[in-house]
């Protein structure tokens, strides 16, 4: 399949990793050769409970044996997708109401940015530098990465952007300003998490000013921090909060959740203020809805914590600089681009997939399945520690 793939599938970058995937099962995926490799990864904090969970494949089974696509989102009541919308209602705090099922993280995004604009009136748009929130044009407009942006131009104009963390710069938020989003932590730019109640005083800023609070948990959510929703971690509740990624255990789906007041803007003035044929696919609703109540019901988001700390005390190196993250949300930093990529293509070789993280090229990418054991840990890390004792520097 490898002359195939290069000649027929669109490629994303010059150098694509080429793994002839067979199947994949718990914490490993397996090449066509059946060489396991321990997924330290979880594609890119996708799969919350690892490959081929039999409740989330039970739910697939069952709710195909019903039906599939059947109309548009929002025409008819699907069970499965009025449970997860219920289910998130549930598990977040008011006025976190409605859910609004999509297809990815970037087009709930898009979702979000359409709503705020919408329920204000206004049409800035406050985003984070070295912040990420998908590739469409919308989400890319609120992306501080200008060698990932010109190609692109024109862009959706009414962006600003402010360095998370810096308490002065809040100043920039105005009467002028729909909303500012924000990654509750900042994932490509090397899992940065807010600090001295940073969240708190943008979303005392935001009321002040009369503009929304979104917060991307697209890497942060479900269960991944140690709480479902990362937010829970730093006492502050947005105006509208973004899913995706880990929501479906490997399925594709967004979501975004505001108030039942504020979604009432998406229905009329105009009548389908945001629509998609595929989001809420009753298939995908019912992967997701076991996800979230195996991580809910299980013991996985308390572990999360408890295995942190063990790759926290096992990733001791002098190459290793820092450790950025919470729970199974991590970044290994050490002190080079070069030996962070020899890190993660050796590992490779040795049977442990790691990654990168898009802006911050001294980091390794730590973040396995919630269901990882601690013994699977401790393989991944003696093999990365095995490689940094191999490196000349």
């Amino acid at each position: 399949m490898k002359d195939a793939f290069f000649k027929y599938q669109a490629q994303t970058s010059p150098f694509p990793l080429a793994m002839e995937i067979s199947h994949a099962k718990g914490s490993y995926i397996y090449d066509t050769n059946n060489k396991a490799y321990l997924d330290f990864v979880a594609g890119v904090s996708a799969c919350s409970l690892g490959h081929s969970h039999p409740k989330v494949i039970n739910a697939i089974k069952d709710q195909l044996d019903k039906y599939m696509h059947v109309m548009v989102y929002g025409e008819y009541i699907q069970k499965p997708a009025v449970e997860l919308a219920q289910f998130f209602a549930s598990h977040t705090p008011e006025p976190l109401e409605q859910t609004y099922l999509v297809n990815s993280g970037t087009e709930a995004i898009e979702g979000a940015l359409k709503l705020a604009k919408r329920a204000t009136g206004r049409s800035e748009i406050i985003g984070a530098k070295r912040a990420y929130h998908g590739n469409t044009m919308g989400s890319m407009s609120l992306m501080d990465f200008e060698e990932r942006k010109q190609a692109y131009r024109p862009l959706v104009p009414g962006a600003k952007f402010i360095t998370f963390n810096n308490e002065e710069e809040l100043e920039e938020i105005t009467i002028k300003t729909a909303a500012v989003i924000l990654e509750t932590i900042q994932g490509g730019a090397g899992f940065i998490e807010p600090q001295n109640g940073y969240l708190t005083k943008v979303k005392a800023k935001c009321e002040a000013v009369g503009a929304l609070l979104i917060l991307d948990e697209i890497q942060p959510g479900i269960g991944r921090t140690g709480k479902l929703f990362g937010f829970e971690n730093y006492n502050c509740t947005p105006d509208i909060l973004v899913t995706g990624k880990g929501l479906g255990g490997g399925m594709p789906i967004g979501a975004f959740t505001a108030s039942t007041k504020l979604m009432a803007h998406l229905k009329e003035d105009p009548k389908m203020g945001h629509i998609t044929t595929f989001g809420g696919h009753p298939v995908i609703a019912a992967a997701a809805l076991a996800t979230l109540k195996e991580v809910t019901e299980s013991n996985l988001m308390a572990e999360a914590l408890e295995k942190e700390q063990l790759i926290r005390h096992l990733l001791q190196h002098p190459l290793i600089t820092e450790i950025r993250g919470k729970g199974l949300m991590l970044a290994a930093l050490t002190p080079s681009a070069e030996i962070t990529n020899q890190v993660i293509l050796e590992a490779q070789n040795k049977g442990l997939i790691a990654f990168w993280l898009l802006f911050e090229p001294k980091a390794i990418r730590i973040t396995p399945p919630l269901t990882i054991s601690n013994a699977e840990i401790k393989e991944g890390c003696e093999i990365i520690i095995n490689i940094l004792n191999n490196i000349n520097t």
